[in-house]
């Protein structure tokens, strides 16, 4: 197991209360509840999330084979920063969420302006945002392009691990159809398993039901 993996079922043990837990009246055993699990995933999710979707070493040779150089080590933040400063200024006031990680930059893409409920067809108002998106990372080519999708903890966990990749897919095709290259692009579903919020109300849930693309500079 991972180091991070590892500190993230330790950081789970602890945070869950015993109240958190639910006993099985057929077997008497006690189990941790989704909705407990829910309501502490936020602080565990960075743990969660890993290296590169496909890995780096995959993942680098289909860049350099499209023709995509790598960031010189010194320019990386300069880079990173270049573009941060775009992305920002492109999706102001569209309720997307710029973060900065490192050298690294999230997008995170909240339900209410991407998805209808149970649905993996792109909101037509969100494909508006996800235009101004791709002309920035087409400009900023030097970047490995992951885009991770989320559910709430609604419905059984085959479900909203399918739903969460279907809109992952939906997303990643869209930029890929506005000329971002393909071999910088890569999926991952992750269902209801990386809450950032409590899916104990209607707040969390929806938090909870997102798109984060992942910007990660090719080194």
């Amino acid at each position: 197991m991972k180091k991070n993996q590892t500190i993230s079922l330790i950081l789970l043990t602890a945070l869950l209360p015993l109240s958190a837990c639910v006993t099985d009246p057929e077997t008497g055993k006690r189990t941790i509840s989704k909705a407990a699990i829910g309501g502490v995933g936020g602080a565990l999710g960075g743990y969660l999330l890993g290296d590169l979707i496909g890995g780096r070493r995959d993942r680098t040779e289909k860049i350099v084979g499209a023709g995509i150089g790598a960031v010189a080590g010194a320019g990386v933040g300069y880079y990173m920063d270049e573009q941060e400063k775009k992305l920002r200024q492109q999706t102001a006031g569209t309720g997307v969420n710029v973060i900065r990680d490192g050298d690294n930059l999230v997008l995170d893409m909240p339900s209410e302006i991407t998805f209808g409920v149970d649905s993996s067809n792109i909101d037509p108002g969100f494909r508006n945002t996800l235009d101004q998106v791709s002309l920035t990372l087409k400009q900023y080519e030097k970047t490995y392009v992951d885009v991770m999708g989320h559910t709430d903890s609604t419905g059984s966990d085959a479900y909203n691990q399918a739903l969460s990749e279907r809109r992952a897919s939906a997303v990643a095709d869209y930029l890929s159809s506005r000329g971002v290259q393909s071999a910088r692009l890569a999926t991952r579903g992750y269902g209801e398993s990386q809450p950032k919020a409590s899916n104990l109300d209607a707040a969390g849930r929806s938090a909870n039901r997102r798109v984060e693309i992942r910007l990660v500079p090719v080194t």
